[in-house]
């Protein structure tokens, strides 16, 4: 969860090398599947990670044949990272993330570089629980296609010359930089269990900002259960998502001290709801 949230909050894991799979199914029979792993060195804690999104096959088409050539192709879209965290103090701890984004539909691609850095501090105004993050996140160059699929070839109007080749010029997009900070307060009611609450603010460059809380109840250090709520400043009835659930088994397993089984369910307008499955052992 650290290499999604916060790079800073790695070097805070309960183990010394973990693993992560997760799966879900997103958008309009889009999967996006996600692999990670992470290691503490003593200097500090390295990670890598991929996520890559599925789209299946897709009919190829052509302005000359509209209803498909008879062929498919399957779009690639993924992400390769790694990630660094370091503790300062009993308290602070800061991280930072490169990614080499890869994005290649048919004979065109494009290909750039992000980095990400964020801080923690545990235990915010001696407060036992209460934790602070900042981050921000997707900084880099501009993301341009490029390919042979570019190529037309036509000839221009009131010219005698033979057909030749001309170049589609795409348009280039900066990468949808953010900055979030969020608080995070974990007590034991009693002997009850553990209540861990969230709420994170995501300013979005080229979005909307987003507020985002959520609750998680552990009982007995092996059962959790989950809730949230996503809300945009959006003055328009178009924000896809809103509510979720979870819930999740930990357990220690065949010598393995720490081995997570999650299940996520978010809700999400027009499209079917989106299902998260995690599996995350610690060693």
């Amino acid at each position: 969860a650290a290499l999604h949230w916060n790079p800073a909050g790695l070097s805070r894991g309960g183990s010394d090398a973990e693993l992560m799979v997760s799966t879900m199914s997103y958008l309009a029979d889009i999967r996006v599947n996600y692999v990670a792993a992470s290691a503490d060195f003593g200097v500090g804690t390295l990670a890598a990670d991929i996520k890559a999104l599925d789209m299946g096959d897709i009919p190829v088409t052509t302005e000359g044949q509209p209803d498909g050539t008879g062929g498919v192709y399957s779009p690639t879209f993924f992400t390769l990272g790694v990630h660094y965290s370091k503790d300062l103090t009993d308290r602070i701890s800061v991280g930072g993330t490169t990614h080499y984004i890869v994005n290649r539909i048919e004979r065109v691609d494009a290909t750039a570089m992000s980095f990400s850095a964020g801080l923690q501090y545990a235990n915010l105004g001696g407060i036992d629980g209460l934790d602070l993050g900042v981050a921000l996140k997707h900084i880099g160059q501009r993301v341009e296609y490029d390919g042979s699929a570019l190529l037309n070839r036509g000839e221009l109007n009131g010219l005698r010359r033979e057909p030749s080749d001309y170049k589609v010029q795409p348009a280039s997009a900066d990468l949808p930089s953010l900055f979030e900070i969020g608080l995070g307060y974990r007590y034991n009611p009693a002997g009850l269990g553990e209540v861990n609450l969230n709420s994170v603010f995501r300013h979005n460059n080229y979005g909307y900002d987003q507020l985002r809380s959520g609750v998680e109840y552990v009982v007995n250090d092996f059962f959790a259960v989950r809730g949230g709520f996503d809300y945009a400043t959006s003055s328009d009835d178009d924000y896809l998502y809103g509510t979720s659930f979870g819930f999740g088994i930990q357990t220690a397993v065949a010598g393995l001290e720490d081995v997570r089984i999650d299940y996520a369910y978010s809700n999400v307008d027009f499209f079917d709801a989106l299902n998260t499955f995690t599996f995350q052992v610690g060693f």
